[in-house]
């Protein structure tokens, strides 16, 4: 991944498959990054959106477009996730086609497509605590190993957090990289991600032990363009 979130209680988790993502993109600012109710567009969007309400699509940000990702794009993110850059991060077992059907199809998480001069170029996705005392979104994000370093991670990232905080009303969002995995790092903190704190032993690797993750996160007037 270029960018993985797979987050602690997988509402904000990390795996970021990112090596490198620089680029910014533009942002409207969100009036109330902090309501519980959502913007005076939102619900228009919401309203476009298929057979999952909390997708919809397409984002447009400056490098990328994202849009609601369907089980037609699981061969070629299937493919994404078999590359060694990508499957460090991200595993899935054997099987990737399995698991990447399976997780475009887990409710309350939300995937796009990104997409890259008409290319699928990998998935962001999104899910949400709802609990009001502690609501807040988190991201996940892997990108093909081809394009890492050019900034499109970046911009999926951002362009998916603007949607969150301006159209869903979320005041926060959260991100989990490996603390070893600085490239995802780097690139997050370009969006306007700060660290929180290492979280350790969070997550198993490909070698059966246990890693350490960073939990990093952005509140809404902090997104940077």
């Amino acid at each position: 991944m270029d960018a993985d979130g797979r987050g602690a209680d997988r509402q904000g988790s990390d795996k970021q498959g990112i090596d490198t993502d620089r680029q910014s993109t533009d942002r409207p600012g969100a009036d109330s990054p902090g309501a519980e109710a959502q913007g005076p567009d939102s619900q228009s969007t919401d309203k476009q959106c298929t057979d999952r309400p909390g997708g919809c699509g397409p984002l447009r940000g400056a490098l990328v477009t994202l849009r609601q990702a369907t089980t037609g794009d699981v061969p070629a993110l299937a493919a994404i996730r078999a590359q060694p850059q990508v499957y460090r991060w991200w595993r899935g077992g054997p099987d990737l086609t399995a698991a990447v059907t399976e997780e475009l199809s887990v409710e309350d998480e939300y995937g796009f497509v990104i997409e890259h001069a008409g290319r699928t170029v990998g998935l962001v996705q999104w899910s949400a605590q709802d609990e009001p005392d502690y609501r807040h979104a988190s991201i996940d994000i892997y990108l093909d190993a081809a394009s890492h370093g050019r900034g499109l991670g970046a911009d999926a990232v951002r362009t998916l957090a603007r949607h969150l905080i301006v159209e869903h009303g979320h005041h926060r969002i959260t991100i989990d990289p490996a603390a070893d995995n600085t490239a995802a790092i780097r690139c997050y903190a370009k969006v306007g991600f700060k660290p929180v704190g290492i979280m350790r032993g969070y997550e198993r690797g490909p070698d059966g032990t246990w890693h350490d993750g960073l939990l990093m996160d952005l509140l809404a007037d902090e997104l940077i363009d």
